[in-house]
């Protein structure tokens, strides 16, 4: 559920990478560049060249080709730099128009091309994108740093931000100057010449291996996909599986075989269903060890990370990274954030215990003489559930089809809540067939946005799901946004309908959460707009979504039966939501290994040795009591993108710490009316419209009234009854 955030510090190849300045959207005019003639010219040569002549600058994909990135990387990075030094060396004493508002303006071609290209290379790569991301990545390494570390552009935004009280700035305008400030200082800017000559070499390094871990991963998910020879192999699959691992073997040369692809995570959905017992090995052993042998070992590339890391941070002044990177979060320190694991483990685990004892007994009960594994748990806690809550799985997906969930039920709720519609944009051309293009219209009928809806998956798209944008909100721009939100649900065989799982309709809800987030933006610089918060801020309003899913008034619009139309069953209904906390000591304590594993990589300090990756992953379980061998971690390091990846390194703690926020904060919604639109307004005003333009407790307060508490959480996820 990865927001992919594009702020100040902007994604130019897929991975996180500093580019102050660089704005999140393109200006409307390109007159001050070049004459019209002149720029018809260019675009036809290069569409990146100027803005996309379609609604809100939605990229033009009939137009777009491998062909043209390269060149309007370098031309975009070389028109940066130009920007840059004139800011930088404008004789006019520093103020916040020419410095901080140039700056926000600066960049317009290579946010266009790097926003798409970031896109493409994460749902529809292909070798020569791949071929594109390695020849870029330590040029976008040097074009941030030549940015970050310019010491005279540091020097204005240094005398403003000292000066800011008494420039006459609004709240916006002195969140701008703040923000920019404390990233120049954390990118290094106060560094020596040759500190800022170490971190520009580590920076390099760090951007060339964050990029060969995720296409490691991605040709692993190819490589170590399970090959099964019998259908008799696949019994408990259902017939629309069982045909769909028929194709993509098939696609692959596989004539008569089944291919089982692997997802992101340790755990796989498919070993809820699967009979055959020594299958269900291969396929969580194909997941759980990838990454860790041959071409694409990520063990070596993931210790020189985590040292890189310690490294930089030591050279800004911090002991750890996680110091380093935690500090502008809402928890600030490391401590906050073990702390927070802390108070949760006893009580997860002593559930995690409990539902372990049930698994046992039901192995023993259906004939079996082996101590639960990891590739058995969910296969009989499967039979647990069932007979806790008498519900078939195969059943409940027959009443969450995938089109009546997306616009019976997330759409439906929104415009409850919000007031806002989808209208379907077939005009607008996308970058694949399966994506589906929606125009969102407010309460009164204002344009709000445009909604990319890329659901199903497909070989060239990365694990996981995520939001991500092609344009970003900006009044100074002109701008509104143009969102994208990615998912891998398994697509049925053509001509039948692609049922899904309780966790797929949830991840649906929480994916728009960021949607709108972005969509609802009403914030003038670029920097500040939409899901550019901390990152342990930024999960809250998808997580809030989640919970709309089972509120009684929705489910019942868009759970039906695929084929009858027939309201799902009061009582089966009934059943689905108590069973929601079914599971959840082995749900959080899964979550809660890989955010400790997560925390301590990134606890070394630069003066310890390059770690050996298995040896340190068991001792970082085992120093915390996880290490349960029936409950793996949900990411392991090798494969753990968020953390290696970099973009939530030090920051997977955040999707529990965003939990809190969305708990809170549902409970509240609730016990003030629920689904009105009111609460969504209030909502929307206080959350989803500010963005960073101030702190993000401060917008929290102001929604709720107070700063939030654990009880609701610990409800929420079934581990605690009530308050006590």
């Amino acid at each position: 559920m990865l927001t992919m955030k594009k702020t100040i510090l902007a994604s130019l190849i897929g991975a996180t990478l500093a580019i102050t300045g660089c704005s999140e959207q393109a200006p409307t005019q390109t007159s001050e560049t070049a004459p019209a003639a002149e720029s018809a010219t260019m675009a036809a040569e290069n569409p990146f060249f100027q803005a996309s002549s379609l609604q809100y600058q939605a990229p033009d994909f009939r137009l777009i080709s491998d062909e043209h990135f390269l060149p309007a990387f370098e031309r975009g990075m070389a028109e940066q730099l130009a920007e840059i030094e004139a800011i930088a060396n404008n004789p006019e004493a520093p103020t916040f128009e020419n410095t901080l508002v140039a700056m926000e303006r600066s960049g317009e071609l290579l946010s266009r091309v790097s926003r798409v290209f970031s896109n493409l290379t994460g749902t529809d790569s292909n070798e020569k994108r791949r071929e594109i991301q390695s020849e870029l990545a330590p040029k976008a390494a040097a074009h941030s740093d030549n940015i970050n570390l310019n010491t005279d552009l540091f020097a204005r935004i240094e005398t403003i931000y000292n000066d800011r009280e008494n420039l006459g700035l609004n709240d916006e305008q002195k969140r701008l100057v703040e923000v920019y400030y404390q990233r120049f200082v954390r990118a290094g800017a106060q560094l020596t010449d040759s500190q800022k000559e170490q971190i520009r070499a580590l920076n390099e390094e760090h951007s060339r291996l964050t990029n060969q871990f995720a296409q490691n991963l991605l040709a692993e998910t190819r490589n170590i996909a399970v090959v099964v020879d019998t259908v008799e192999e696949l019994d408990g699959l259902s017939r629309s599986q069982i045909q769909a691992a028929a194709n993509a073997a098939a696609d692959r040369g596989y004539e008569g075989k089944y291919l089982l692809s692997i997802t992101n995570t340790t755990r796989q959905p498919i070993l809820t269903s699967l009979n055959n017992r020594e299958v269900r090995q291969r396929v969580w052993e194909a997941s759980a060890n990838r990454a860790q042998s041959g071409d694409y070992d990520n063990r070596p590339i993931s210790a020189r990370l985590a040292q890189i890391r310690a490294e930089r941070a030591a050279l800004l002044g911090y002991d750890s990274w996680a110091d380093y990177n935690v500090e502008p979060q809402m928890a600030q320190t490391p401590e906050a954030v073990f702390e927070l694991f802390g108070t949760m483990l006893p009580t997860v685990i002593a559930n995690v215990e409990a539902e372990q004892a049930a698994i046992q007994e039901m192995i023993e009960r259906r004939g079996g003489d082996y101590e639960v594994q990891p590739w058995d748990w969910e296969y009989y806690a499967e039979f647990v559930r069932q007979e806790l809550y008498d519900i078939d799985e195969a059943e409940v997906r027959e009443y969450f089809e995938f089109n009546r969930v997306l616009h019976d039920g997330v759409f439906y709720q929104m415009n409850r809540f919000y007031g806002i519609t989808f209208e379907p944009r077939p005009d607008l051309p996308t970058y694949h067939e399966d994506v589906e293009v929606y125009e969102v219209f407010d309460a009164d009928g204002t344009s709000l946005a445009i909604f990319y809806a890329d659901y199903f998956a497909r070989e060239g798209k990365r694990g996981g799901a995520w939001m991500s944008s092609f344009v970003g909100q900006s009044h100074l721009l002109g701008t509104k946004p143009v969102v994208v939100n990615v998912m891998n649900i398994p697509k049925a065989p053509e001509g039948e309908p692609t049922l899904v799982s309780y966790d797929h309709v949830t991840t649906i809800f929480h994916e728009l959460g960021h949607g709108i987030h972005g969509m609802f933006s009403d914030v003038t610089y670029p920097t500040l707009a939409g899901t550019a918060v901390s990152r342990d801020f930024v999960e809250f309003p998808s997580t809030f979504e989640e919970d709309w899913a089972a509120h009684p008034e929705v489910i019942a619009n868009y759970a039906k039966h695929y084929e009858t139309g027939e309201p799902i069953p009061e009582e089966l209904l009934e059943r689905i939501i108590q069973s929601r906390s079914f599971n959840q000591g082995f749900d959080t304590l899964e979550y809660i290994s890989a955010s400790l594993l997560d925390m301590e990589w990134h606890s070394l300090t630069a003066d310890d040795e390059l770690q050996d990756v298995n040896e340190f992953e068991a001792a970082a379980l085992a120093k915390y009591g996880v290490d349960l061998p029936a409950v793996p971690p949900r990411y392991k390091t090798t494969f753990f993108s968020h953390s290696m990846g970099g973009g939530y390194s030090a920051s997977y703690y955040a999707y529990m710490w965003s939990e809190i926020l969305a708990a809170d904060a549902f409970a509240y919604v609730q016990s003030q009316g629920g689904l009105t639109r009111e609460n969504g307004n209030h909502y929307r005003r206080n959350i989803l419209e500010v963005g960073n333009t101030r702190p993000t407790m401060e917008s929290y307060i102001q929604f709720r009234g107070q700063e939030p508490t654990t009880d609701a959480l610990l409800i929420r996820r079934g581990l605690q009854l009530s308050v006590e």
